[in-house]
């Protein structure tokens, strides 16, 4: 049984390496899905003869990958885009954790579970899915401006990929540096070994550790702080479980229930949320 196993696990890695490349074949041999293989190269016709250079260029790129020039500005044909579409959306996940404010939201609301005490109430995937409207909702503006300056007008063709790059960088990295606490950056400005006369001349490789750095120091803050009441509730009940000599009776089983209910009455959802998103502005 146990080399039946082992037989059906190499087949079916076999069978699905198989098929990877034979998507990756098809898409970039495939006339349909290839701009370059489309192109009827007979009926490409040239005015000048220092032109004949460009269509012999367009014939070699006639399969396979090609990237088409067109007024000195490259276009990238669709296998390619296709790629770095796919490569995007891999990385979005790391992205959107990392330099956005997901980051403190989940740690601050997994300290306010573990502080109450409740071990899986509310689940992870409440708590993820909060955090993470509540970073759409925070990084709203943010997202607009990128649209509005890089996506919409690369989609139009008047700005270049770089250009859209720039533009794109500029409204994320100022909200990274409105929320990057000084002495962060100056430590990886250190470790880097280079000096910059201004932190806006700081490069974006430096500025994203920085920036993930001061998120964990300000959650780990608002941690505290909200640990502080439930602390206090757990001296009280274990102060008077001692004093009645139920030493045998764990405090938590006690403490649990007055912890819910002066959460609830002092209505904890709303005042931690509304703490965690005023510190961003």
């Amino acid at each position: 049984m146990r080399k039946v196993k082992e037989y059906y696990c190499k087949a079916s890695l076999f069978f699905a390496v198989a098929v990877f490349v034979f998507v990756i074949i098809y898409a970039f041999r495939s006339p349909e899905t290839s701009y370059a293989a489309s192109m009827d190269t007979d009926s490409i016709t040239f005015d000048d003869e220092d032109n004949s250079e460009t269509a012999d260029t367009a014939t070699d790129n006639a399969d396979g990958l090609s990237i088409i020039y067109n007024n000195n500005s490259g276009s990238l044909s669709t296998p390619v885009r296709m790629l770095l579409v796919l490569t995007i959306l891999s990385l979005a996940p790391s992205l959107l954790v990392m330099l956005t404010s997901f980051t403190r939201i989940i740690i601050v609301l997994h300290f306010v579970r573990t502080a109450i005490g409740t071990q899986t109430a509310p689940p992870n995937q409440v708590l993820v899915g909060l955090a993470l409207f509540l970073t759409f909702f925070i990084m709203w503006p943010v997202f607009q401006e990128i649209n509005t300056n890089a996506i919409q007008p690369l989609d139009a063709g008047t700005i270049t990929q770089e250009e859209a790059i720039q533009a794109a960088e500029a409204p994320l990295r100022e909200f990274m540096m409105g929320q990057t606490q000084v002495r962060d950056l100056d430590v990886f400005v250190e470790i880097s070994g280079q000096t910059y006369e201004e932190y806006d001349d700081v490069p974006f490789t430096t500025l994203i550790p920085a920036f993930i750095l001061s998120e964990l120091r300000t959650a780990f803050i608002l941690g505290f702080l909200i640990y502080i009441p439930f602390i206090v509730i757990d001296m009280v009940v274990s102060s008077v479980l001692m004093s009645m000599g139920m030493m045998m009776l764990p405090p938590t089983t006690i403490s649990l229930p007055f912890k819910i209910l002066l959460f609830v009455l002092a209505d904890g959802w709303d005042l931690i949320i509304q703490g965690v998103v005023k510190t961003f502005y």
